[in-house]
């Protein structure tokens, strides 16, 4: 059957609408804030084959709208009638990207026959390993993030596995919330199930799967459209966590992005060695993985906000993700926190795709929104596990307007919790949760402001742990003249003689009457400060948004008795040294500007192929070696090349497994 663009319209949104009664039931019926309150889940309808063809418009993490469920499908021998499927193993066809990540998989069987399949995942509070919440960078292994389940029947034909379910209950810390939240996954896909059998009973058996596959070519088509409208050309970027685990050294991601005739290709050559710590992706190579084109997805979206998100929308391009590195590692390397690696591989293709279309892109959000997690006991001993919701910054600043504030930008859909709920779950009390002053990148369009949480304990023994927390060190970029934004802030009893500064450590003991504080990274700006309108400065002063010493230092905005100073702004701006304006594409602030210097992208690409040529579990090791024997810069790129060929030939006289085999 030929659709035509209207009827193939009207079968998508009832297929969409399927998935939002999947999600409207997965989130009022589970028992977990991360899931009824933040809404960290997705729920999918996907084809025979595994490609995701429908998913909320509203609800849920939009990550996961070109999943291909394929790998985990074909693992499981035969289905029939009332199966669902489980898995949140990480290294079993990589759909489950780590551990916390619950994925099932339900048949939609019509007379006899599959049609379909509806899927979804929740991410748990906890499901046991070595620390409360489950993930830490500090892991270097994934049997330390968790129970494991292969993809299995946790209920066959209608009857739940009892011995399966026993083994997860008992080796999670929370398991009446886990099984709660099981069990919410189990109505929705139930749900799910109902729905797509209703909208074969109106279109037709043979109309809903020739339907889906259709609406899989319709959303390839508008996102080709797009991509046509890009310069033909390749765009490198980088961007780095702060560090790469328990060192002082930054986690690098780099990609290049190739535009060719309606197609992309993004290629993370030059992204770090897969690292012994949890910052690993676990895409397993696949082209299409949607952590290594979630960036993309955003993008497309961005430029055409009618397009179909499906599995359809990523054909247009491919990723190439070296084995044995940061986005694509090998077992049994801990996963646990790829989504900080996810956000930076969102931003740097959000900063290559702004040096193909600047006066079209955004400023990047920061990233590494703090996950915050608490393990605790209230006042009748009872053990809670809870989570109290993201702590992030701001949207980036826009070409037309200032970026949204307190939203995690490329991660805006995990929604917060309201403080009512966490003091009614947990034994805490809130003393501030809202936006940080100073903040924001200033810009002609500032970027988004941070948000900031602080909190008081109360049981003795309480471990909060800070997941994804990042830019501590190095800032988020400001672009078109825009600055970086405000670095990030974790503190013990801040303002007090027992203060502690805790940088990006994620796991913290505290007692009772200490106080968490976190501070969200701000955004970057987009165009010169000095053009943006004094009005503007003005209104953001007086909601505390930016203090009076900010607005004339960053603006050259003069105000006086809570008015702008019309004269005095003139002059102050138009002192501005000549040429101050007209900056480089990026601002990425001191701390990376002057780590450049030294590690510029030339010695990168020397230790990438060096580190290329080591075996996998060596490669985090031997690059800490030389990052410590790395410490000024060359006073030319040939003195570099010298030296970085003497350190690498140094590591494999001094390690013998290095050396290579003599025949």
């Amino acid at each position: 059957m030929a659709f035509d663009k209207r009827n193939l319209q009207v079968l998508a949104n009832y297929c969409a609408a399927a998935a939002d009664a999947m999600a409207y039931t997965l989130m009022r019926t589970a028992y977990s804030a991360f899931v009824k309150e933040t809404e960290d889940f997705s729920c999918t309808v996907v084809t025979r084959d595994g490609l995701a063809f429908a998913s909320p418009r509203s609800f849920g993490a939009p990550w996961y709208s070109g999943i291909d469920y394929s790998p985990v499908l074909e693992m499981i021998e035969f289905y029939e009638p009332g199966d669902v499927c489980i898995t949140n193993d990480s290294y079993s066809g990589n759909v489950a990207t780590h551990s916390t990540d619950i994925h099932i998989w339900k048949p939609v069987f019509y007379q006899g026959e599959i049609v379909c399949f509806v899927v979804g995942h929740i991410h748990n509070t906890d499901v046991g390993g070595a620390v409360p919440a489950s993930l830490s960078r500090s892991l270097t292994e994934i049997v330390q993030e968790g129970i494991r389940v292969p993809p299995m029947k946790i209920i066959r034909a209608g009857k739940l596995n009892e011995d399966v379910a026993a083994i997860m209950r008992l080796n999670v810390r929370a398991p009446r919330q886990n099984w709660g939240d099981f069990n919410a996954q189990i109505a929705s896909v139930n749900i799910g199930e109902r729905k797509i059998l209703e909208i074969i009973d109106r279109f037709g058996v043979e109309q809903f799967k020739e339907g889906a596959y259709a609406i899989l070519d319709y959303a390839e088509q508008q996102a080709r459209s797009v991509i046509e409208s890009v310069p033909d050309g390749e765009y490198f970027f980088a961007d780095f966590a702060d560090e790469d685990g328990d060192s002082p050294y930054p986690c690098r991601v780099a990609l290049t992005l190739r535009v060719r005739g309606g197609e992309v290709e993004l290629d993370y050559t030059g992204s770090d060695p897969q690292l012994a710590s949890s910052l690993n992706m676990p895409t397993g190579g696949r082209e299409r993985h949607p952590l290594a084109l979630v960036g993309l997805t955003y993008v497309l979206y961005t430029f055409y906000p009618g397009m179909m998100l499906n599995a359809g929308t990523l054909r247009v391009a491919r990723a190439v993700l070296p084995p044995g590195t940061v986005v694509n590692c090998e077992q049994p390397a801990a996963v646990g926190m790829r989504s900080l690696t996810c956000m930076l591989t969102q931003i740097v293709t959000f900063g290559a795709f702004m040096q193909a279309m600047p006066q079209k892109m955004p400023v990047s959000a920061p990233g590494g929104n703090a996950i915050m997690n608490i393990k605790t006991n209230d006042r009748n001993d009872r053990s809670v596990m809870a989570s109290i919701g993201p702590v992030g910054g701001g949207g980036g600043g826009t070409p037309f307007a200032d970026g949204p504030d307190g939203m995690g930008g490329s991660s805006a859909f995990l929604k917060n919790t309201p403080i009512e709920v966490n003091e009614v779950e947990v034994p805490i009390r809130f003393l501030r949760y809202g936006l940080q002053p100073d903040t924001a990148g200033a810009g002609r369009y500032r970027g988004g402001l941070a948000t900031v949480m602080s909190f008081v304990v109360s049981s003795p023994n309480t471990i909060v742990t800070a997941r994804n927390r990042n830019r501590s060190r190095f800032n988020s970029w400001g672009a078109q003249g825009g600055q970086a934004g405000s670095l990030s802030s974790f503190t013990k009893n801040p303002g007090t003689e027992r203060a502690v500064e805790l940088g990006n450590i994620d796991v913290v003991t505290c007692e009772p009457g200490d106080v968490i504080q976190v501070i969200g990274p701000g955004a970057g700006g987009w165009g010169d400060p000095f053009e943006r309108q004094p009005e503007a400065v003005l209104r953001d002063v007086q909601r505390g948004f930016l203090s009076a010493d900010k607005a004339l230092a960053q603006y050259g905005v003069v105000l006086a008795e809570g008015r702008i100073d019309e004269a005095a702004t003139r002059l102050r701006r138009a002192a501005r040294p000549q040429g101050a304006g007209q900056a480089a594409l990026f601002d990425f602030g001191p701390h990376r500007t002057a780590y450049e210097r030294i590690w510029t992208p030339a010695r990168y690409a020397l230790l990438t192929e060096f580190l290329a040529q080591m075996p996998v579990m060596w490669r985090h090791f031997l690059k800490h070696k030389i990052f410590a024997a790395v410490q000024y810069e060359s006073a030319s790129e040939g003195d570099m090349r010298i030296e970085m060929q003497q350190l690498f030939a140094a590591q494999r006289a001094r390690f013998a497994a290095l050396s290579p085999v003599v025949a």
